[in-house]
């Protein structure tokens, strides 16, 4: 009993002497007089925006063609050349289309022309009278808007359902910006999905002619002006309310300065009892946090906490900051075993990292003693390890079988799913010749034991050295890059092939490239296509073909120096997101070769 009586006397004492006493009188004099205040402005505004808005309406209607002229703008929207505030006391182009216009229809008044001359012109001249008139339109609103101190005035086109609004037009002050972006002035066309409170204004305004709808710092006013066919036709206004509203807080202030004044002595007093009630005791459990901050011993702060026990809100935080900081302790303690699984998987991650690249080729140039070829190949991974292989070896002593592959996924399991591959492409490479036949049979292989569904794309090709006959087939890979006579590189495309790994019983198909002497192949993963700058913008095979022929006579490895180069300044600081791997092969010719060139 006696602890729930000290609880309800801090709760009488604080929240009746601080809130009855020293806010609600003041508070409630200032929302009122705000309130009322406020009405009066929007009841002025709404009567000033419903007048305007008819001054729109009859300036539309000033042309007897009004319904034709809007329908037209509607329909032809992005095929008029509209020439926005224009000064037409300069040579501007409405003027010369006005000329033009004059030209074409002698003795008719283009101010006044009705349906029935409109339709009887040409289709050119209906369309310069639809931009003249469009012009003269624009340049009127203009002086209405800027004579009228609004932020917006528009005209839109909504659907039956008024959630997207066409603007048909928008007046704009001298030197605005007329572009699509937020707070600029939109042009003919633009059209915009329209937010719930102001699709529930519109459709008060198709109700009652008029809503003016409230939207923070400003005022939306729509006024219906008529339905084109089954589109309803609104007069839109904005007006920025900020300053209004300041005004009128300050008008308000003065009002209840009076009555704040009053409350200040019990304000006062309130103070008092909340610093005696609430901030001492606040401020030791206030201490006792700094403490264990400090020394992360709950044993001391414990102990201390146990002295502040009033039987309130503030006890309970003390007993709240005690169970606190036992609860840091055990979860300090399990921080220190997950860092050292971090770090322990860290570790194994590294070694991952070196077995995943010293499984790939790293030796360059990797076969001295054959003058016939030269070839260089880097692969850097997205995360620690990644899913992008490459591979190459002597199948025979005329015969370099080269490969490029990309796993799909990324991290640990592309990883494994990788090593399995080029395993299995490997072993299948050595019995057979055929790049389609070792396709055959490495697909076959995985498949039949794939619960995961994983899948590689593949690009596999069978060089004879003696003869430079390039042999290849291609599973879902990107295309290549050849040289051709003039040296520079051209994308090679050849039908893809189904994904390794994808459907089992899969026949693969192969080709054929005569390379000539000095010739050189470009291989590739998505990861060098796909690579995104901070636009998120694509690298692209336009910009990879640019900088392979920026230098038509690099060697291998500085083919691919050259792109990595280009990449790097395209994605910027933009994050990796995918394995970037490439294969340069240049094959320099053979004594042997007999075959001619292509």
């Amino acid at each position: 009993m006696n602890t729930e009586s000290r609880k309800d006397s801090i709760i009488v004492q604080v929240a009746l002497l601080f809130v009855i006493g020293a806010m609600v009188a003041g508070l409630l004099t200032y929302v009122s007089q705000y309130a009322f205040s406020d009405n009066l402005v929007r009841t002025q505004m709404e009567s000033d925006a419903s007048e305007l808005a008819n001054e729109v309406v009859m300036s539309v209607r000033e042309y007897p063609a009004h319904e034709w002229l809007m329908r037209y703008w509607y329909e032809h929207a992005y095929d008029l050349d509209i020439e926005y505030d224009a000064d037409f006391s300069a040579d501007t182009k409405t003027a010369e289309k006005l000329r033009t216009m004059r030209e074409h229809c002698p003795g008719l008044m283009l101010q006044y022309a009705g349906t029935d001359e409109i339709l009887a012109m040409t289709p050119e001249d209906q369309k310069l009278y639809a931009e003249i008139t469009y012009s003269w339109m624009i340049t009127r609103l203009n002086k209405i808007k800027r004579s009228h101190n609004i932020d917006f005035l528009f005209c839109v086109i909504s659907d039956p359902t008024c959630r997207t609004q066409f603007f048909l037009f928008s007046a704009a002050d001298e030197n605005a910006v007329r572009g699509k972006n937020y707070e600029q002035v939109y042009p003919l066309g633009m059209t915009t999905v329209v937010s719930e409170s102001l699709r529930d204004a519109m459709r008060e305004a198709w109700r009652n002619n008029a809503h003016l709808a409230d939207a923070g710092d400003y005022e939306d006013y729509y006024a219906y002006m008529c339905m084109l066919d089954e589109a309803p036709v609104f007069i839109g206004m904005t007006y920025n309310t900020s300053g209004i509203g300041n005004v009128i807080a300050r008008q308000t202030a003065r009002g209840t300065a009076l009555a704040v004044a009053q409350q200040t002595c019990l304000a006062l007093i309130c103070l008092f009892l909340i610093y005696y009630f609430v901030l001492l005791p606040l401020k030791k459990v206030q201490g006792n946090i700094r403490l264990y901050q400090k020394t992360k011993d709950s044993r001391i702060v414990l102990d201390n906490l146990a002295e502040v026990r009033p039987h309130n809100e503030i006890g309970q935080l003390s007993e709240d900051v005690s169970a606190l900081a036992a609860e840091m302790d055990n979860y300090m303690n399990s921080i220190r075993v997950i860092t050292a699984e971090k770090e322990r998987i860290g570790t194994e991650l590294t070694l991952a990292t070196r077995i995943q690249e010293n499984a790939l080729p790293h030796t360059f140039p990797p076969f001295p003693d054959r003058p016939e070829i030269d070839l260089y190949a880097v692969m850097d991974p997205a995360r620690e390890i990644g899913g992008d292989f490459y591979d190459f070896f002597m199948i025979d002593e005329d015969h370099l079988c080269i490969l490029i592959a990309d796993v799909s996924g990324k991290g640990i399991p592309a990883a494994l799913f990788m090593m399995a591959s080029k395993i299995v492409l490997d072993m299948n490479a050595r019995q057979h010749r055929s790049p389609a036949e070792i396709m055959n049979a490495t697909n076959d292989i995985i498949c039949a034991n794939n619960p995961e569904g994983m899948f590689v794309t593949v690009w596999l090709g069978v060089l004879e050295l003696s003869s430079g006959k390039l042999t290849a087939a291609n599973a879902g890979h990107e295309y290549p890059f050849l040289t051709g006579e003039d040296g520079k590189y051209r994308l090679v495309k050849a039908k893809h092939g189904f994904v390794v790994g994808g459907m089992p019983g899969l026949k693969y198909r192969e080709y054929e490239i005569q390379l000539r002497k000095n010739a050189r192949v470009f291989l590739y993963s998505d990861g060098l296509a796909e690579a995104t700058d901070p636009e998120n913008c694509l690298f692209g095979t336009d910009r990879i073909l640019e900088a392979l022929n920026r230098d038509v006579n690099a060697g291998p490895k500085q083919v691919l120096e050259n792109v990595r180069a280009d990449v790097d300044a395209f994605v910027k600081d933009a994050e990796q997101f995918d394995d970037l791997t490439m294969v340069c092969l240049e094959y320099r010719g053979s004594d042997r070769q007999t075959a001619p060139v292509n």
